[in-house]
């Protein structure tokens, strides 16, 4: 039997819905209408022998007449972060789970070129230290990968995207990471985390995995960063956030149920601590 043909076009429409799913997913992002009204925002792949370890880039540019702060409930991944602000040198730092809400004053011109690792696989790229010593810090990329070579011009330079997108790819790829079963099974225990509503005490998922509790929070303290309770929790406020934003103020009793709270109140306090403001006051701030 011959082989199906391969519709060319029909490539170029999958991968142009593929990249338009990505910018279109503004989880974490506080305000996300503001926020896209303000920058531009994409997240491009990087090269197919990457992914294994990268989950998309993402590049920002601006051009304000008024300074703009962003806040963002940080994802559970580590970033290595190309940055130009007017006024100030270009620099890159590797940036560790960020444990609370992040907030970044932007102003006049600038541009912001970052990689999202997958949760668990930077690991492999600094393998003498856990994951958890990046955790809360922003450091100098050379602390952190002192045999990186930080092209800074070749990445924020480059007025067309696609070169930025390739020199990240030259970037990472002049890194050697040894393959590492224990972080590619890390990635896809937070991953299961993240799509598995049912997901809510660690004990029964570590059960589920095999796993005592105590050896699933060693292998996350190691290889992601953070618990995987703080997982757990970060991503129920993520969706909560998603929620608040649709067209449609959700019912927060149900909500909480739904995400596996106890009752409302413990929603409505993992909320407040994390974003500043209680949901009811964020649905209003932002319809």
């Amino acid at each position: 039997m011959a082989a199906p043909r391969r519709d060319a076009n029909h490539d170029i429409d999958r991968e142009t819905d593929s990249s338009s799913n990505r910018d279109r997913d503004t989880r974490g992002i506080v305000d996300a209408a503001e926020f896209l009204a303000q920058v531009d925002f994409r997240r491009p792949e990087p090269a197919e022998a990457l992914r294994r370890h990268v989950e998309y880039y993402w590049l920002i540019d601006w051009d304000l007449p008024e300074p703009y702060v962003s806040h963002v409930v940080p994802h559970p991944a580590v970033h290595v972060v190309f940055q130009q602000f007017e006024g100030q040198d270009p620099f890159v730092e590797v940036a560790g789970i960020q444990l609370g809400l992040f907030t970044q004053k932007l102003e006049g011109r600038g541009r912001v070129c970052g990689i999202k690792f997958r949760p668990g696989a930077f690991h492999p790229f600094a393998p003498r230290h856990p994951v958890s010593d990046w955790t809360g810090r922003r450091l100098p990329l050379t602390e952190v990968l002192p045999a990186a070579r930080d092209d800074l011009d070749a990445v924020l330079t480059p007025p067309d995207e696609s070169a930025r997108v390739a020199a990240l790819d030259t970037f990472l790829l002049g890194l050697t990471p040894a393959p590492d079963p224990r972080a590619d099974l890390a990635t896809a225990l937070v991953d299961t985390i993240r799509t598995d509503r049912t997901i809510r005490r660690v004990a029964d998922f570590a059960r589920a995995q095999g796993m005592t509790v105590r050896a699933m929070q060693r292998l996350f303290s190691t290889y992601v960063g953070v618990g995987p309770k703080w997982i757990i929790l970060r991503y129920r406020i993520h969706e909560a956030l998603e929620h608040a934003e649709s067209a449609s103020p959700p019912d927060w009793a149900t909500l909480a149920a739904d995400l596996g709270y106890a009752d409302q109140a413990h929603l409505i306090r993992d909320f407040t601590a994390t974003v500043g403001v209680p949901p009811t006051a964020y649905t209003q701030n932002t319809h």
